[in-house]
């Protein structure tokens, strides 16, 4: 990995990957939210794609209380099944301590620090996460009314039967949305699928959801065994034309 930034969060500093279209210019702010595997080379290398589509963005280790990015990312192959299975518990552990309202408190930072970077323009920003960050994605888009588009993939607990579910922040949003859920995932099952959909529907706001089929839990993530090279690439295209028709870019 090229060599990480230091931005504020609400207790402390967190480290965050900066990606930059190719030409000089002023772009359309992103914000990327990482899964539960952590700050990687995966993660760079999905927001220099994005980047290279017209876009600034930035994607922070939102596990910092935990660790820095080194400390919190598997040294492990995690495209062995047998891996994988091992880290879990390792991540649910990050997870705890990621609560909702550590997250309220983080994102008006995140958000604050990729507005500032250099190079990126005035104007409505987009969000897109994955795992545990499409949980960030749809907080940030009910918190913060310049968020224009915000997409979430293989999600997990986005929607839940609880009083600081995600989707109960839906209300605030402003945001047009996509969704792109894994088939058959125990961290995302049917019931909060259609749980989603109804707040989206119910506040009026501008979705479109899906369910990938034959997509694990984790599929856009080459470096693990959840990998599903269909899925990723739907979820590429779909991410473009969102951002293409609500911030601008190529």
């Amino acid at each position: 990995m090229r060599p990480l930034i230091e931005i504020p969060a609400a207790d402390g500093t967190a480290e965050a990957v900066v990606a930059r279209p190719d030409a000089d210019g002023s772009y359309p702010g992103v914000l990327l939210c990482m899964d539960a595997i952590g700050l990687r080379q995966q993660i760079e290398t999905m927001a220099d794609r994005i980047a290279s589509w017209g876009y600034v963005v930035l994607a922070p280790n939102t596990f910092y209380r935990s660790g820095n990015a080194a400390q919190t990312t598997p040294t492990a192959d995690l495209r062995d099944p047998a891996e994988r299975k091992a880290y879990g518990p390792v991540s649910m552990g990050y997870l705890a301590e990621l609560t909702t309202e550590r997250i309220e408190a983080d994102l008006p930072h995140y958000l604050a620090a990729l507005r500032a970077l250099p190079g990126v323009a005035d104007g409505p920003v987009g969000v897109t996460g994955y795992c545990m960050g499409a949980r960030l994605a749809t907080i940030a888009a009910g918190i913060d009314h310049g968020v224009a588009a915000a997409a979430g993939f293989h999600g997990a607990r986005v929607a839940v039967d609880a009083p600081d579910s995600p989707h109960l922040r839906l209300s605030g949003a402003r945001a047009d949305f996509v969704y792109g859920h894994a088939d058959n995932d125990g961290a995302n099952p049917p019931e909060d699928v259609a749980r989603l959909d109804d707040a989206l529907a119910e506040h009026g706001l501008s979705a479109r959801t899906a369910v990938y089929p034959d997509a694990p839990h984790g599929f856009t993530m080459a470096d693990t065994s959840s990998y599903q090279e269909a899925g990723a690439e739907r979820h590429f295209d779909e991410l473009r034309e969102l951002f293409a028709r609500t911030l601008g870019g190529r």
